[in-house]
Formats: C-alpha cells, sequence, structure tokens
C-alpha cells in the first residue's frame, strides 16, 4: 500500500494531473441535495481549522500506451466530482483578478488549467452522469454567486478542506480496501459489495473489458439491481439447494462468490466450465465469425456455478433482460406470447387473471406471485419454452393453492411453503418436462383465503377445487 500524502487538500487533490475516473466506475449519481449537504458542512465547519470530507481510494498505475502516469479513482468519485463543479461554479461566477490574497488567486489560476485539462480527457459514457453533472454545475453557480460566499469560504474550502487519501498499486487490492471498508461502514446493498468483489476477480487477460462488462449493471436503476437480486435470483439460488430464502442481505453475498478460473486449481468439477468458458471465447473471436456474423453466450443457468470476474456481470445483465422479458408479459394485458412461444388458451387466461384479480396487490398474494414467477422463470431456464403452457398450469396450481389455503401468507409462509413443496428441486433433477407436468398435485378441500373468487373459479375449472361435503 502508498500512502504519500494520506492527507490531502481538496486543491492539491484537484489539481494533481493523474486524477482519472476509469470506465468502469457508476454513473455520477449525486443530486442538488448532495451539493446542498456539502455546502451546509462547508458553512457549518467554516470556523474551524480543517475540515474531513472522507476517504478516497486510489489505483495507482501507468497507462499501458504512453506510460502515463494515472489515479484511477476507486472509492470515492462522487464527492470528488462534486468538488470540481464546485470549484469550476467558483472559476465561473468569481472574478479572479479581484481575489485579494495573492496565494488564492494563484490556487485558482493552477486550478483553472488542472480542471480544464482533466475535463477535457475525462469521457462521461452515462446520460444520468450528464443530467446530474449539468444540474449541479447550475446549483453550484447559484450557491457561489451568493454574497455570503466570500473570499474567505474559497479559502477554507480549497485550504482547510482534507480528504484521506488511500492509494495502491494494485487493482485487487484497491477493490479488496474498498470491499472491506464498505462493509464495515457505509451500508452499502448487497449488489454494490457484489459489484465490488467481481470487478477485482477479473483476471488480467479480461482487465480491458470491465468498463464493456459493468455498463449494463450501471445503467440499471438501484432498486432495479435490488429486485433482480432479492426477488429472484437469491430466492432461485436457495430454493434449488433446499434452503431458506427470506431476505438477501450483506451475510448471504457468497451465494453469488464462486470460482475464479485462473487461480482455482485444476478440480474435475471445475472442468465443464472451464472448457466451456475457454470454448465460448475461442468461438467468438474466431475470425471465421467475421463471415457468419454468429455469436455465442455463454450458457447460464440459474443453479449453476459463479464464475467468478467478467461471466458475473454477463450472468447479471442475461438474467436482469430475460427476467424483465418474462415478467413483463405475464402482466401485459391481453399478451398471447412469452418469449415468442405462443401460449394456449387456458394459460393465457391463468395469467389474465392473475393480473386482474382485485386482490393481487396485497402482501401475502404478492408473495405468492413472486414464488409463481420464480418458478416459470426457472423452469425457462431449465427447458426453455417446451411445454411452457402446460407447466404454467402445473405452477399456478402448486403455488396459489398455497393462496387459497391460508388467511394470511406472510413471508415465512411462503418461504416453507416452497421448501415442504419444493418444484424447484423437483425441476432441478427432472430430466424432461414432462417429470415437473405429470407431477401429482393434491386439490384443495378447504378455501380460508379472501376475495379469491376469481382464483377459486379457475381452480374449479381445472379439476382441483372439491370442497368437503
Amino acid at each position: 500500500m502508498e500512502r504519500p500524502n494520506p492527507i490531502c487538500k481538496v486543491k492539491d487533490l484537484i489539481a494533481d494531473p493523474r486524477l482519472t475516473i476509469p470506465p468502469y466506475q457508476r454513473p455520477y449519481k449525486w443530486t442538488q441535495k448532495n451539493l446542498a449537504d456539502l455546502l451546509e458542512d462547508l458553512r457549518r465547519y467554516r470556523d474551524k481549522p480543517y475540515y474531513r470530507l472522507g476517504t478516497i481510494v486510489f489505483h495507482h498505475h501507468s497507462e499501458n500506451k504512453d506510460k502515463k502516469e494515472q489515479l484511477d479513482i476507486v472509492d470515492g468519485q462522487q464527492r470528488t466530482l462534486t468538488l470540481i463543479l464546485l470549484i469550476k461554479a467558483i472559476l465561473t461566477v468569481k472574478d479572479i483578478e479581484s481575489v485579494t490574497r495573492q496565494d488564492l488567486k494563484a490556487d485558482l489560476e493552477k486550478l483553472s488549467g488542472e480542471i480544464e485539462r482533466f475535463l477535457s480527457r475525462q469521457k462521461f459514457n452515462s446520460d444520468i452522469t450528464h443530467q446530474n453533472l449539468h444540474q449541479n454545475y447550475l446549483a453550484a453557480q447559484r450557491a457561489v454567486s451568493r454574497h455570503e460566499f466570500t473570499e474567505n469560504d474559497i479559502d477554507f474550502l480549497l485550504n482547510h478542506c482534507e480528504v484521506v487519501t488511500f492509494v495502491l498499486r494494485y487493482i485487487s487490492e484497491a477493490f479488496q480496501f474498498f470491499d472491506s471498508q464498505n462493509a464495515r461502514g457505509r451500508d452499502l446493498n448487497p449488489h454494490d459489495l457484489l459489484k465490488a468483489y467481481h470487478l477485482r476477480e477479473f483476471s488480467e487477460a479480461d482487465a480491458y473489458l470491465k468498463g464493456k462488462s459493468v455498463r449494463h449493471w450501471e445503467s440499471l436503476d438501484g432498486n432495479e439491481l435490488a429486485e433482480l437480486f432479492a426477488n429472484y435470483l437469491f430466492r432461485i439460488r436457495c430454493w434449488v439447494q433446499g434452503r431458506d430464502a427470506l431476505n438477501f442481505d450483506k451475510k448471504k453475498i457468497d451465494l453469488f462468490k464462486g470460482v475464479n478460473l485462473e487461480e482455482v486449481a485444476q478440480y474435475p468439477y471445475v472442468e465443464p466450465v472451464r472448457i466451456t468458458h475457454h470454448f465460448v471465447d475461442e468461438y467468438n473471436q474466431s475470425y471465421h465469425r467475421h463471415v457468419d456474423q454468429q455469436y455465442r453466450t455463454f450458457p447460464f443457468h440459474l443453479d449453476q456455478m459463479i464464475v467468478n470476474g467478467r461471466r458475473f456481470f454477463e450472468m447479471t445483465t442475461h438474467y436482469q433482460l430475460m427476467i424483465k422479458e418474462i415478467v413483463k408479459s405475464e402482466y401485459q394485458d391481453g399478451n398471447t406470447k412469452i418469449m415468442d412461444y405462443q401460449l394456449s388458451e387456458q394459460a393465457q387466461k391463468i395469467l389474465k387473471t392473475l393480473s386482474e384479480y382485485g386482490a393481487r396487490s396485497r402482501i401475502g398474494d404478492r408473495y405468492i406471485r413472486t414464488i409463481f414467477d420464480c418458478a416459470v422463470i426457472f423452469y425457462i431456464d431449465k427447458f426453455g419454452t417446451h411445454y411452457l403452457s402446460e407447466a404454467i398450469e402445473k405452477i399456478f396450481i402448486w403455488a396459489y393453492r398455497c393462496r387459497l389455503e391460508r388467511y394470511v401468507v406472510q413471508l415465512s409462509t411462503m418461504n416453507n411453503y416452497v421448501l415442504n413443496f419444493n418444484i424447484f428441486v423437483k425441476m432441478k433433477h427432472s430430466v424432461k418436462p414432462s417429470e415437473i407436468l405429470n407431477w401429482s398435485l393434491d386439490s384443495v378441500t378447504n378455501i380460508n383465503g379472501t376475495k379469491l373468487e376469481m382464483i377459486e373459479e379457475l381452480f374449479k375449472e381445472m379439476k382441483y377445487y372439491e370442497p368437503q361435503q
């Protein structure tokens, strides 16, 4: 670990010509509220001898082409960009020539050149980043143009505000440090910690693919990523293993950590994955692909071993797009297809009913819809769309008998029901769709759930409701 100047003034941080935001960083998401909070802190502590703004983690390396040194920001991008915007706003709004202190004037003139050079070499590919940069820059201009923002405030920002820096030579160390710091400090989402973990698991050969690999990940809203992992990927992987799938948190992220193919030993169980990994890459990189325009994706499966690094991000993209297509098709009114498969009239009727019955928004009903969706997703992941209509019928009976038979459905109710009648384990061990389609399910004899008339009618129609005499 290299820490030449662990305590760094803001003016020295921003003036460093090596400062770089690497392409794998997430978009700039700080809003005007974050900027306002920063300005409020500056006002509150401007009488203090110094004020610590936080920690910034750098990866120090030389760019391969021209050997120029770079300080890639691994953690602290949001804060650093906001400081740059604030100083640029000062340079735009304030008349530097009117600054009375000559040392402060010299600092601003130096920063003016460094900021322009930084912005000219730095590329921002995210629309989210561009929008937030623009809005925060305008807000910063408004703030520093007020008469209350004086030369003393500029001096405090540049010379008395500090950051604690950690400069590391190896990217794996930088991400490991980021991971450990955030695991102990800020309450990051589990998927944020997974991102940090798998970024440092990239092989040296794949390092140039970091930006491309995480681009789709960063295009997603944080809530969408959280839902993808918590509602679908986590629960399916747990239930396939016969394990509880109640809540996805930081303690359970090991479920999405697997093998690093560059480091794991030549164990026999790894060989099928290793062969597939290299075959897919070799196939796609062959000159023949320029002729036939064919491309193969890695054959992901929801219950397979996770391949660390690049393949994890590819897997996330694969399932985010697949699940979105399936769930969107299920909920779309009047839709007759899922993934271009023409559904039978009975399957269409089931999906229409699930999207229309009056009590569908209750918490318990949403839990049951989750296990229905997860089972459909896992079936398609296993067998594609072969006999999908019949599978939807079977999965509907399996899932919604839990809703009909219980007055209240809680999270634990849903989880225990799946583990006691585990269709996921059955699908995992099935060789053909018929093993699922021929699974014997008992009829419902007592209905304790309320406001479920449309579901009840479907059970009657499908001969799965036999009321006790």
